[in-house]
């Protein structure tokens, strides 16, 4: 495939898409398959993203990792942009997974902030620096201080939007006046793309671009609605945002992504299990899940 989906076409809308297991606890290809060109036909989905936490990508091997990504590339990758998550807490490793996927066809990077070893600003430019060096893909720069104990700061962010690959950013941090900075800052082409699905509408507020999903293996497709539609009918936009929001705190009522794994179940998508440390959802969880279901 190349990277045929150069980032203009990568779209609104990405689904950081889950892993399903079969009964053994191995990966099922042949699902993960299925599930992808759902995603893509019946969500309405412009792209997907292989190996991120969504797909429990702390607890798949490299080989795992990798088939997956060639395993969807062939599946919807004339279709959809897909995006690999290479990045971890070692950026040498992350730097060896970026080059993996660009062999491989992907059409994009995500690095994620490293997590747990807290580097600091210059340390996180240079873990950036390195993946975004180390291949000719698109870079999407992913900040979640939730996850990795570590904000990536507005100046920061900047300095590595000047390199010629790194095309934008998946916001996660929750602070709304720095999002609204970065968008109001970055160079113009840069894509700030919303990385929690119930801030999307306020980052389009702001000058977002899209939003990179977990809601969107469920509600895509009114998701896309929203974001396409903002600009030239706010109020339905706010309509869609308030109609899914139930659904979309749903699918955070236990750890990502256990509930949306349960949703997909009942879809009839062989997916619920997970690996640990992650466990399936409890009696009161499903009802939350099932309280919401009408609404999909």
């Amino acid at each position: 495939m190349g990277n045929f989906f150069a980032p203009k076409d990568w779209g609104t809308l990405l689904t950081a898409m889950i892993t399903p297991f079969d009964a053994s606890g191995e990966v099922n290809y042949q699902e993960a398959r299925r599930i992808a060109r759902y995603l893509v036909d019946e969500q309405k989905n412009t792209g997907l993203v292989v190996s991120g936490t969504t797909g429990e990508s702390p607890t798949l091997t490299e080989a795992e990792k990798l088939r997956l990504l060639e395993e969807i590339l062939d599946e919807v990758g004339d279709s959809a942009a897909i995006v690999f998550g290479a990045g971890t807490y070692n950026t040498a490793e992350s730097v060896h997974m970026t080059k993996e996927a660009e062999a491989r066809g992907a059409h994009g990077i995500m690095i994620v902030n490293p997590y747990y070893n807290k580097p600091g600003q210059r340390g996180l430019e240079a873990h950036f620096r390195a993946c975004a060096e180390a291949t000719s893909l698109p870079v999407l720069v992913y900040n979640i201080q939730p996850r990795s104990s570590i904000n990536l700061e507005t100046d920061t962010l900047l300095r590595l939007a000047s390199l010629p690959n790194v095309v934008g950013v998946k916001e996660a941090s929750g602070m709304i006046p720095q999002i609204s900075d970065v968008c109001a800052s970055v160079p113009s082409g840069f894509r700030v793309y919303s990385g929690d699905d119930g801030l999307t509408l306020p980052i389009l507020s702001m000058g977002g671009y899209g939003v990179v999903s977990v809601a969107g293996h469920v509600v895509g497709k009114h998701i896309r609605e929203m974001v396409e539609c903002f600009a030239t009918d706010p109020a339905k936009a706010r309509e869609i945002h308030h109609r899914i929001m139930p659904v979309v705190k749903a699918c955070f009522c236990a750890p990502n992504p256990v509930p949306v794994k349960y949703f997909l179940s009942k879809m009839g998508f062989a997916c619920e299990s997970v690996r640990l440390p992650l466990v399936t959802l409890d009696d009161r969880e499903r009802g939350v899940c099932d309280s919401v279901w009408s609404l999909i």
